[in-house]
């Protein structure tokens, strides 16, 4: 392990209490270190800290590499000049995708059966990208926690978790053990991981084996000043921010997750963020397709809106699976059709953040986490003046955030190795975004989803559905509008909750 942080420019973990005070010796290592990457500036008020403060700087400070900073600011506030020649942007082949819209019945029930054997002898994980906090929905908890107003007042976490309880007795049926194990690892970050941990907690992981749910935490990188100098959030605390949901990469190795899904056996990974309250967690048919091909990373689409939506787009970008996004891309190339679908977009696979790992893929981490590129985001952080060792609060950007995109690693693999998967917005995608009233990836939008599925799924059954505002068909109920047989012939008066019993 110890190599492997190396490689990733990873300091040592900090031990558990207090950090106690440094040593001469190894303080004077650590100022040498920073001055030779002309970063010692955020040593500027050690010597006026307490002893508990110098600790706590000391060890925040050795979990970062300055010089390891430095290059990756420079490479991201000045990215390499792109080539001249165009970019060759093509659909990705038939070969590698396939539509839950144009598929037969045999062909998904075949996905559907071999990605049950698979979660039934225990081979299948799960990993939530859950990091974001509710801010901008006036939450300051994260955003798992969130209830979009359901009937049932259900959290996300609490939808995915039942969803989860679910698929594992349906695979257990399937291969006819006593039960199946869907291994859940929550991806948190700084803020989000003691709030997450409580909750779970506080509602007994909602049914789950504690045992087989590891909350862990995503790496934090330093904030940067425009000028390439890292920010100081007090005297004695650099400002950071996390990583980027890329960070899951170096995360499942630093966290010891990886190491816990080998020892599980392992072999398929379902990865996915925490906003979309239609998600269907560890999805067979999705499980079953990817492996079907032995692929390494496969991900799921929904088809774009119209030539305007400005969503990323899954395709073939210079001979490579990539993502590009909507202000990269020219009107005519947008508006293109495809010419074997008149009238259907030839781009219009929207990128929802939804992923497929083989195990073996994952191992591979170690050799390229620390080559992905990093992203500029521009904020405004609170900073203390270097001077005065006052708290400035900027009234525009001051500064940059470092961060990774989950799909920088896409290019990494040849076409022959990726797959996509097309799924219906109605049934797979509907992400919390926004505060109430936008009318767009809010939680109104989010509950109106779940209960227009759930009336389309009674309805299927052969329930009449009177009334406005939809069904919500509890998870533990129906994972996927199945086994709902006993609703043929009932009326049911909107808005309704359907509970397992």
């Amino acid at each position: 392990m110890d190599k492997v942080k190396e490689i990733l420019h990873i300091g040592s973990k900090p031990p558990s209490g207090a950090p106690a005070e440094p040593s001469p010796e190894a303080l004077a290592g650590l100022r040498e270190q920073y001055a030779k990457a002309g970063q010692d500036h955020v040593l500027t008020f050690y010597d006026s800290l307490g002893s508990d403060e110098k600790g706590a700087l000391f060890e925040q400070l050795s979990r970062f590499d300055p010089a390891h900073i430095n290059d990756i600011a420079a490479r991201a506030l000045s990215p390499p000049e792109a080539e001249q020649t165009p970019d060759t942007l093509e659909p990705l082949p038939d070969s590698a995708t396939a539509s839950i819209l144009d598929s037969g019945a045999h062909d998904i029930g075949k996905w559907y059966g071999s990605g049950l054997d698979l979660i039934g002898q225990n081979k299948v994980a799960v990993v939530l990208m859950a990091g974001g906090q509710g801010t901008r929905l006036g939450s300051s908890a994260p955003k798992g926690c969130y209830d979009i107003g359901l009937p049932s007042h259900k959290s996300l976490f609490q939808i995915q978790a039942e969803r989860i309880r679910t698929i594992q007795e349906l695979a257990a049926s399937k291969v006819g053990s006593g039960s199946a194990v869907v291994p859940w690892y929550v991806m948190t970050s700084g803020p989000t991981r003691e709030p997450t941990q409580q909750f779970f907690q506080e509602n007994k992981y909602f049914g789950l084996d504690s045992a087989n749910v590891s909350i862990f935490e995503q790496g934090v990188l330093p904030c940067i000043s425009n000028d390439g100098k890292i920010l100081l959030e007090t005297k004695a605390k650099v400002a950071v921010a996390p990583d980027g949901n890329g960070g899951i990469y170096q995360a499942l190795v630093l966290s010891g997750v990886l190491d816990d899904m080998r020892k599980r056996g392992i072999q398929h990974i379902h990865a996915y963020c925490v906003d979309n309250c239609l998600v269907k967690v560890a999805d067979p048919v999705f499980i079953g397709f990817s492996a079907s091909l032995d692929v390494d990373i496969a991900t799921k689409v929904v088809r774009k809106r119209n030539a305007t939506e400005s969503v990323g787009l899954i395709l073939s970008k210079n001979g490579k699976p990539d993502v590009v996004e909507y202000s990269e891309i020219d009107q005519a190339t947008a508006e293109a059709e495809d010419p074997k679908h008149p009238g259907v977009l030839k781009f219009r696979a929207a990128n929802i953040v939804n992923h497929y790992y083989s195990l073996r893929f994952l191992e591979s981490i170690p050799r390229w986490a620390h080559k992905l590129p990093h992203h500029v985001a521009r904020k405004k952080i609170p900073t203390i003046d270097l001077e005065s060792g006052e708290t400035v609060k900027p009234g525009s950007p001051n500064g940059i955030k470092l961060e990774q995109f989950v799909f920088d690693v896409f290019p990494l693999l040849s076409l022959d190795k990726f797959a996509c998967m097309e799924v219906r917005r109605e049934d797979e995608f509907s992400p919390l975004k926004n505060a109430r009233g936008k009318g767009e990836d809010d939680p109104d939008t989010s509950k109106r989803d779940i209960m227009a599925q759930g009336q389309r799924w009674a309805q299927e059954a052969g329930a009449t559905v009177v009334a406005e505002g939809g069904v919500e068909v509890s998870p533990l109920l129906s994972y996927g509008g199945e086994g709902l047989e006993k609703l043929k012939g009932t009326t049911i008066t909107a808005p309704a909750v359907l509970e397992r019993d």
